[in-house]
C-alpha cells in the first residue's frame, strides 16, 4: 500500500519589510507565475508557528534568524482561508480550509533574497504588494500591520 502524504493545513505568513524603504519583499511562486505573495509555509511535525517561521524565511529568502531575535514579531493573530481550488491536491480529500499564523519580519535594509522555492522577488510599497497577490489574507495582513507603520 502506498502511503500518501499530504500538506498540514496550519501554516504561517511572514511578512518581510524593510524598515528603511518601508517596501515588502513580495515572492513570485513557481507553481502559478501570476500568484505574487509573502513567505508563506506548513507547520512540520512538533513544529510552533514560530520556528515555522524562521525555516520558511530561511529556506524561501536564504535569511538566518536567531530563535530569540526580536525582528520576527508574532502578530498574535490566525485566520482560517479557504484553500484555493488549484492547490487542493496537495491536501488530505475534502481539505479546504487552512489555519494561517501572522508574522512580520522588520529588517534594516532590503537585500537580494537567495530564491529556492520562488521564480522570482520584488520589493514594493505596501499599496503595490497589496494590488499584486492574489491571497486577500496576504494582502489584509500588510493593509493591517505594514500600512500602520508608515
Amino acid at each position: 500500500m502506498i502511503s500518501l502524504k499530504y500538506k498540514n493545513n496550519q501554516s504561517v505568513l511572514v511578512v518581510i519589510y524593510a524598515k528603511s524603504t518601508n517596501r515588502v519583499l513580495m515572492l513570485q511562486r513557481q507553481d502559478d507565475s501570476t500568484f505574487w505573495q509573502s513567505v508563506t509555509g506548513t507547520l512540520e511535525a512538533n513544529e510552533t508557528p514560530r520556528t515555522t517561521a524562521i525555516r520558511e524565511v530561511g529556506e524561501e529568502v536564504g535569511l538566518k534568524i536567531e530563535e530569540s531575535s526580536t525582528a520576527l514579531f508574532d502578530c498574535k493573530e490566525s485566520i482560517e482561508f479557504e484553500i484555493f481550488p488549484h492547490f487542493r491536491y496537495k491536501y488530505a480529500p475534502n481539505v479546504t480550509q487552512c489555519h494561517e499564523h501572522w508574522f512580520l519580519l522588520a529588517i534594516e535594509q532590503e537585500f537580494e533574497p537567495i530564491l529556492s522555492e520562488h521564480l522570482a522577488y520584488q520589493w514594493v510599497s505596501p499599496e503595490q504588494a497589496i494590488q499584486m497577490t492574489k491571497s486577500s489574507n496576504n494582502a489584509e495582513a500588510i493593509r493591517k500591520y505594514i500600512l500602520k507603520v508608515k
